[in-house]
């Protein structure tokens, strides 16, 4: 069951928060509670992480629902658990492991192939993306009427880490399996797999960022962030006309990386 308290409920009398619940609701006390949280694994819910992971496949649109319920017990829109997280970091190194076996890589080259993998295109690249979309949904999403309210910085990478894995079970996972034996053959069949897979997974990635920005209700015109999709779509095109194997790229640079 849902906790039922409302953050109201800790309120002073003329309905503004005590300045100890204030402060309790800052983005820095709400960062530190979450870092806080990740040394403490029994605090952690996995069974209702795994629980987004599956949803997150088969109806995002759930796993939003949540974020709601988390905005009206808690006050947040973002997590306050980590155990999300700390569930993709293994899935990320499991997939990355099996990357390195399935490319041949040494121990040594595996080990630096899992650190690019985890710091460069998980870590760095989210921090990025949550930063810039964070910007954008500020400066020009917010409804005018609603300028009080704001997107956080922790939900807009909570999103980018909700996107972010379909996208590494779909490249990072499934496209294992097909690697060798179909994908980076010099056939018409196998970068056509490869890029349809590419096609499949970063689709799912707009997809659930989308959803993610459009759940929140004091948001307007949404809908451009599935734009993307046009200019998407028409680079698969292009590839398919080309010959372009964008999972032999995706390989060929790993390899370089770990050199």
């Amino acid at each position: 069951m849902l906790p039922t308290t409302s953050v109201n409920a800790r309120s002073q009398g003329n309905g503004a928060l005590s300045p100890r619940d204030a402060a309790r609701h800052t983005a820095g006390a709400k960062r530190y509670k979450y870092l806080r949280r990740l040394f403490h694994f029994r605090q952690m819910d996995f069974e209702f992480a795994l629980w987004q992971m599956l949803y997150l496949f088969t109806s995002p649109q759930r796993v939003y629902r949540n974020f709601h319920y988390r905005k009206q017990t808690k006050d947040q829109w973002a997590r306050d658990d980590p155990a999300f997280l700390v569930l993709l970091s293994i899935w990320l190194c499991v997939s990355t492991v099996g990357f390195g076996f399935v490319l041949d890589m040494g121990f040594f080259e595996t080990i630096k192939l899992l650190l690019w993998v985890v710091f460069i295109d998980c870590v760095g690249v989210g921090l990025l993306i949550a930063t810039l979309m964070w910007f954008i949904s500020n400066k020009y999403l917010v409804k005018q009427q609603n300028r009080d309210y704001d997107v956080e910085w922790g939900y807009a990478f909570d999103v980018h880490l909700n996107a972010f894995y379909p996208l590494l079970v779909i490249l990072h996972f499934i496209q294992l399996f097909f690697i060798n034996y179909v994908i980076i053959s010099d056939s018409v069949i196998g970068y056509f797999v490869g890029n349809t897979l590419w096609l499949i997974a970063i689709g799912y990635y707009i997809y659930v960022t989308f959803l993610g920005y459009s759940a929140l209700p004091f948001l307007k015109n949404t809908a451009v962030l599935l734009y993307p999709f046009a200019l998407l779509i028409l680079l698969y095109l292009i590839s398919l006309a080309c010959g372009w194997n964008f999972t032999k790229m995706l390989c060929s640079f790993y390899k370089y990386r770990v050199k």
